[in-house]
């Protein structure tokens, strides 16, 4: 994945943005900055799945809010948009292109076909929300998929404070409930939130992990973490 040959990079440019391209791919590397550098890109040669983004852009709190532009593969978005929440706060803002499936994912919410774990890790950092949708004919060669463009929002702060419970301790949770998401979560969840968790969290043991929000969520970790071992 990366800037290629620099099409979205000069368009972007051209609006007055200061531009930084990435691109993995050494044997387009040359041609990218003989293209994009005169226009005042600055052209990175990385992988940007390993790419220190820290470093490159700086902290959230010392250097400007920086937005992410990006046509994504399939096998790359979910994991990228994860990290990039997780640990770059310098971007606050994405705009992505993505596969329909992964990007209905991405914007999920309960009662949506998409909503699982994912959404649940974006809701936490971010709101989300298809903007656009691509179809195949505008492609050369046409693919067999649709495509969509994501919308991803940085919150100003976690919708669940860390302070209650951590974000580590969230997601384990929400991964083993999505583990078994046909299953009950007194099931899905056993011998990770008790009876007492459930009662206090005001959550059903009946319900299934696709039926709470991140809030639920974050109730329902915030009160395991405070069961008896």
């Amino acid at each position: 994945m990366g800037a290629g040959l620099g099409s979205l990079t000069l368009a972007l440019a051209d609006t007055g943005a200061e531009v930084t391209a990435i691109e993995v791919d050494a044997r387009l590397v040359a041609v990218l900055r003989s293209l994009a550098e005169p226009a005042g890109v600055r052209v990175v040669e990385a992988d940007a799945m390993t790419l220190d983004w820290t470093a490159l852009l700086g902290s959230a709190a010392g250097s400007e809010p920086w937005v992410l532009v990006a046509n994504l593969p399939y096998n790359v978005a979910t994991p990228l948009v994860a990290r990039l929440l997780d640990d770059v706060p310098a971007i606050t803002r994405m705009v992505v292109m993505v596969q329909r499936e992964v990007g209905e994912r991405l914007a999920a919410g309960v009662g949506d076909e998409g909503y699982g774990a994912v959404s649940v890790k974006i809701a936490y950092w971010a709101a989300a929300s298809v903007v656009g949708r691509v179809p195949s004919t505008v492609f050369v060669p046409r693919p067999k998929v649709e495509s969509v463009l994501v919308s991803i929002e940085r919150r100003a702060s976690p919708a669940v404070d860390p302070g209650l419970v951590a974000s580590e301790r969230l997601f384990g949770l929400v991964r083993a409930g999505f583990g078994h998401r046909r299953k009950m979560l007194r099931r899905s969840l056993a011998g990770l939130v008790d009876q007492s968790a459930f009662e206090r969290a005001g959550i059903s043991p009946q319900a299934r992990a696709e039926d709470l929000d991140v809030a639920a969520w974050g109730r329902l970790a915030a009160c395991s973490a405070l069961s008896p071992s």
